[in-house]
């Protein structure tokens, strides 16, 4: 396990799925985590959960509010000190053709997925890691940001969006020794896919097209998260690393 003693690290959409699974890998390796939802409820038990394995403190944003997004952050850097690693795990999708889709599905998408991410990724760096010239950003983007995939096409810009930011940020923030990586995982079962995993036909498909032929569990991406906000990692920037089971190799 890689040790983050005395780091301070903030996650969105912590409450559940991927971002809970990196809360609790964090707090376990010795960190200081901020878990940040906008579901009051199932943060706070989140929260307590993750708090049987360190330190953690919940803070609800929704970030799609920008305005609300830099004096969360500052409340975090107030209460837990200086931000060493962003997770941005806040993320959603509603699957249909492309020709369904409609502008109110696009706006959801993106203003979640890659636009509140932007600016979570923007108000840590400000004010907590170019002044100290020093911190670790993770996107969680998926493997739909480097290949397409059927009915997704909001869903494959949104994350083809934080593949591109995540590079973009890595150059723009490398003279602050700011690293900026992104995860790219698979189908992974959690509250956003349950429902079409549940689907024998499309499990299949998913499988017949999965070279290792098995699903990536949340412990799976945490893993590869902590990875690249430890500083074993500490010549890895603008990364997008897939944990997909060698589905993007094909």
């Amino acid at each position: 396990m890689f040790r983050l003693d005395n780091k301070v690290a903030i996650v969105t959409g912590a409450a559940g799925g991927i971002g809970l699974a990196c809360t609790e890998l964090l707090a376990a390796s010795g960190a200081k985590v901020a878990l940040v939802d906008c579901q009051a409820d199932h943060l706070a038990e989140a929260t307590k959960n993750v708090q049987e394995k360190g330190i953690a403190k919940g803070y609800q944003l929704d970030v799609t509010d920008i305005p609300a997004i830099a004096p969360t952050v500052s409340r975090i850097r107030q209460e837990l000190g200086e931000v060493d690693i962003l997770v941005c795990s806040a993320g959603t999708n509603i699957p249909k053709l492309a020709q369904e889709v409609t502008e109110a599905d696009w706006d959801t998408i993106l203003s979640i997925n890659t636009k509140g991410l932007f600016f979570c990724n923007q108000a840590v760096a400000i004010q907590s890691m170019i002044p100290r010239k020093t911190g670790a950003i993770v996107n969680i983007a998926s493997m739909f940001s480097l290949v397409g995939g059927p009915k997704r096409a909001p869903y494959c810009a949104s994350k083809g969006g934080v593949a591109q930011l995540t590079r973009a940020e890595a150059i723009d923030w490398a003279p602050y020794n700011i690293r900026v990586n992104a995860v790219a995982p698979t189908f992974i079962l959690t509250n956003l896919t349950r429902g079409y995993l549940s689907d024998p036909e499309f499990k299949a498909y998913v499988l017949d097209n999965t070279p290792l032929h098995c699903l990536a569990t949340v412990g799976d991406v945490a893993a590869a998260t902590c990875f690249l906000a430890s500083d074993e990692a500490k010549m890895i920037t603008g990364v997008i690393l897939p944990v997909d089971a060698g589905w993007t190799a094909r």
